[in-house]
Formats: C-alpha cells, structure tokens, sequence
C-alpha cells in the first residue's frame, strides 16, 4: 500500500517546497523506496501553457505532452523518474472537469458544490494510478491561508481520515526570518502558519524551517513548544550553495529519519555516493567556461530553470564550472554584440515567442557563426540561426518567420497538421493558445556520420518539443548547398528537428527541448559535448 506525505508552505511563496519535495523524494529512493511526487496547482489556470514566463516561470513539458509547473521538473531532476499529465492538476482543469462533467448529468441531480464535488476529485486524483509506489508526495502549491488554495487543504484533511492509519504524514515548510536589527531568528511567523494550518483541521507531522544561518537549539525548542511537534521533527532547510548538496543537507537534519518514524519504518542508511560526487564536482571543478545565454526573458531566471540546470550537468560531465552571462537578446538589436560576446565560450539562444528580441538572436548565432564560437540554438534559436544562415549564406535576403510579422520569404511558418506516432494531429491558425502546440516527445531520425549522431551514439531519438512554428522544409537543398546540414528529422521526413554547420567547432540547432530531460546523473549527450567544447574553445583564446 502507497503511503502519503503532503508538503505544503507557509509565511510567504518561493521557499522551495518543489526542491524540497523532490530531495525528500530522492532521500526515500537511496533507501531503497520506490517515489512518484506529484504537484497541486490552486490556480485557475487549465495549466502555465498560456501563462508569461514573467507570471510562472518555466514550462515544464513531460513526455506525454502535458504542459506543467516547473516544479515536476525538479521532481524528474532529482528522482529520475519521469512524471506525467496524471502529476500535476490546476483549480481550472479540475473545475473544468467537474463542470463537464454536470453538464452531461453525472452528477444524477445533485447540488454541485466544493464539498463534497471538489474535494472528492481532488482526492481522486490524488489516490489515483499508485499502485506499486511505496511513497507519494503531494506539494500543495501557494501558502497556506490563500482562499484559492482551501478546498486543497480540506482534500488532503480529509484523506488524513480516510487513509489507514500510520499512512499519511503532513510536512509544513515555513521560513525563519533573520531581523538584523535584532540581531535574531524569529520564530513567530512560523507559529502563526502552523496555527493557520491546524485552523483547518491539519496538524504537521514535521516542519521544515528555511533559514540562512543555523538555527540555535534554543529556537527550535520554541518552535517545537508552540507548534506541537517533537523537537526532531523541526528540520533546519538552511541555504546550501548548490541545490544538489540539499539532499544530504537534509539527511544530516535528519528529515528522511523523522519521515520514517513517523510511518514507523525502518530502513538503512541511504546511499548518497551519487550526489556527493555530484557535489564534489560542482564545488571542486578543474576549470571554468563561460557561456552567454542572449534570451528574451533573462529578468526571470526561473524562466530558463531546467536550462541552467542543464548546463550545470554538462560542467558535472566535463568537470568545470559553468558561468553563466544572463543577456536580453533585444540589446543586440541596436549594439555590437562584440563587447558582450567576444570573451565567452559558448552562445546559447534558448526558445521563446513573439517578435521583441528576436533580430537580436540572429546576431547572436551570427557573431556565433562567423567567430568560431560554439553555438547552441534551441527551440527558436534554431529557427534564428537558420534564417541568419538564409540571409547571409544562401542570400536569401527576405527570410523570415510569419510568427514575427509578414516576412517576404517565409521561412518559418505556422505548422497546420503533423504526424503523432501514426495519427494526424491537426490545429487551426485561430483556434485556442491554449495546449495547442506541438507538444511533448517526439522522434527524431539522425543523419548517420552527423555530428549529432556521434553525440547522440544512435539514429534515432525521442525528445520534448513546445512550439507552434516549424522551419518549411522546401528550402533545406537551398540551405544544404551552402553547408547548413539538416542533420535530424521526423519519422517522415517533413519536419527539421537538427541542423549542424560542418566544419564550425561546435554549431547546433535543435527544434526541440533536450535541457527537459538532462539530469545531474545522467547529463544530456548536447549539453555535455556543448560544453566539451566550450572548453576546447577556452583552450584556443
């Protein structure tokens, strides 16, 4: 039988409860339990698909094509296991499901309400496809005593009650304020967020205390007292300089000993080998490369989470330390690109939407291009770099992307219809945003002797995309005689997925999203020749 544990946050938002939800998860994994760690959204949204980086952060895609938070993107970092559309639920899908369903009269009559309509397809969610999991952990996303957030927070009371006993635990995650002025910790923040909590009905098991600085015995006596926990059970989240030293920070706070207790279980020791060597190498590296990253939405850096996060795995394969040189595309627009890019060693022109910034990417793999630089386009930055090799190699002066405006030649267009596996997917120019892209994995066949098929070591692979804009493969011989090499397409030959520059140290576009499935253990073949080659580069400057 699956056991439950909730984690839910307190005090303010971004405290890390997506993190701490999955080096919990990885914790349980090295003593031997098997995890699936799910994410519950209160927001009205049907899923972040159509919401701006600005308000979200990132989309995290999964391989079924679910448009998700982009805390199941930790999850899959950390546990290695790979979530799914049955791993996240928004307030909007859930209410979209029930009106549905009242509209085809499942409901027999009944009133429709909260309580106990909502709740009961929360809890069937929940419940729902965990056979064979030793632990599901559930992040309630928000902070407790938001109004969105309080039909989450009554579903998961409620299990509480209806599960077996000893199979559930609630872990509250709340923060540790430091008051220079004072010259202390306060603990009163978290008091009153765990008597919000117990107001309705949840007494934690465990809280998790975010602080920047040790937390003194004496402060979590207190929190203990007046929280109505064992003093073990109040584990310090303090800050750690890398995120992968956080599951064997908490290891040593003792929070996957507490978890078990509480279930009354035993087990060994978990067998960190893996993250300590991970740790070594992030904080012990053998050198540094520097890689400028010329995107669109560089004011939010979770915009490109799973990004730099696989850059920090190509540096863990390559055992150097990755800098990174955040840059807003638009500036290249109406400044030399020289001051900024000369001394990197590595360009990486990661996806997007819309026209801002855009022509600065094209100067990007430009200066990219014809400096020997290596080049990395994704998503959108390879659409960039094709069309700047249209115009300044082919002459194709006109090229363009009918997403940015009326271009003369339209290089890129809006995709209509295209192959899943063998049934047709099909969109309309004016239909929905939302869910309406090309979305999740995909297979991608190499050209045999490619560079990428090198990297890669196969002629074939799966990889998640998002985009609704696809490069018109009419002008691949135009493209191919100057010596842009499609080295990847789909199944049917009628969709890019790779491009390459023979000859250029390292040149590479890809229509999809590898950064998605790249791993601290088990980092993406792109990233980690992306940035063998960054330091191949250091080496000729």
């Amino acid at each position: 039988m699956a056991r439950y544990i909730f984690i839910t946050g307190g005090v303010v938002s971004s405290l890390g409860k997506g993190l701490a939800s999955a080096a919990l998860g990885a914790l349980l994994q090295a003593r031997g339990y098997s995890v699936r760690l799910r994410k519950l959204d209160p927001y009205l949204n049907v899923d972040p698909g159509t919401m701006s980086p600005y308000q979200h952060g990132e989309v995290y895609v999964t391989d079924d094509g679910a448009e998700t938070d982009l805390d199941l993107g930790h999850y899959e970092r950390f546990t290695g296991r790979p979530c799914s559309q049955a791993d996240n639920i928004t307030t909007g899908r859930l209410y979209q499901d029930i009106i549905a369903k009242e509209r085809r009269g499942e409901y027999l009559g009944a009133t429709v309400q909260v309580i106990p309509h909502v709740t009961n397809a929360l809890k069937e969610f929940i419940l729902d496809g965990n056979e064979g999991v030793d632990f599901v952990l559930c992040e309630i996303g928000g902070t407790v005593g938001d109004i969105e957030a309080l039909p989450f927070f009554e579903a998961i009371r409620q299990l509480g009650n209806d599960l077996p006993r000893g199979t559930v635990c609630y872990i509250h995650l709340t923060l540790l304020p430091y008051i220079p002025s004072a010259g202390e910790l306060k603990t009163k923040p978290t008091q009153h967020s765990v008597k919000e909590l117990r107001s309705i009905g949840i007494q934690p098991d465990i809280l998790m205390v975010r602080a920047d600085r040790p937390i003194p015995e004496e402060e979590r006596r207190k929190i203990a007292l007046f929280c109505n926990v064992r003093r073990e059970a109040v584990i310090p989240a303090l800050d750690v300089n890398t995120i992968y030293a956080v599951p064997q920070s908490y290891h040593a706070e003792g929070l996957d000993d507490e978890v078990l207790r509480v279930f009354r279980l035993e087990a060994g020791p978990p067998d960190l080998a893996d993250w300590a060597n991970i740790v070594k190498r992030v904080r012990e590296p053998e050198g540094e490369v520097t890689i400028a990253i010329a995107g669109k939405y560089t004011g939010l850096l979770d915009a490109y989470k799973s990004l730099s996060e696989a850059l920090t795995h190509g540096g863990i394969a390559n055992n150097v330390r990755v800098n990174l040189e955040w840059i807003e595309s638009e500036i290249f627009e109406t400044e030399d690109p020289a001051p900024y890019l000369e001394r990197v060693n590595g360009i990486l022109v990661p996806g997007g939407f819309g026209e801002r910034g855009t022509e600065g990417k094209i100067a990007a793999a430009h200066f990219a291009r014809t400096r020997e630089i290596p080049y990395f386009g994704i998503c959108l930055g390879m659409q960039m770099a094709i069309i700047e090799a249209a115009r300044n190699m082919a002459g194709i002066t006109g090229a363009g992307s009918t997403e940015l405006g009326t271009p003369e030649v339209a290089l890129v267009g809006l995709m209509t219809e295209w192959m899943k596996g063998n049934e047709l997917e099909m969109r309309a120019a004016d239909g929905d945003l939302g869910g309406t892209m090309r979305l999740g994995a995909y297979e991608a066949r190499l050209t045999p002797g490619s560079q990428v098929a090198e990297i890669y070591g196969t002629d074939k692979v799966f990889e998640r995309h998002r985009h609704r804009y696809e490069v018109n493969m009419s002008f691949r011989k135009q493209l191919e005689d100057v010596g842009l090499l499609f080295s990847g397409v789909s199944p049917d030959g009628l969709l890019p997925e790779i491009v390459e520059l023979p000859g250029h140290l390292w040149y590479i576009g890809v229509q999809f999203h590898p950064e998605l499935k790249s791993r601290p253990r088990e980092p993406h073949p792109l990233f980690a020749d992306f940035i063998r080659a960054a330091v191949m580069q250091s080496r000729l400057v």
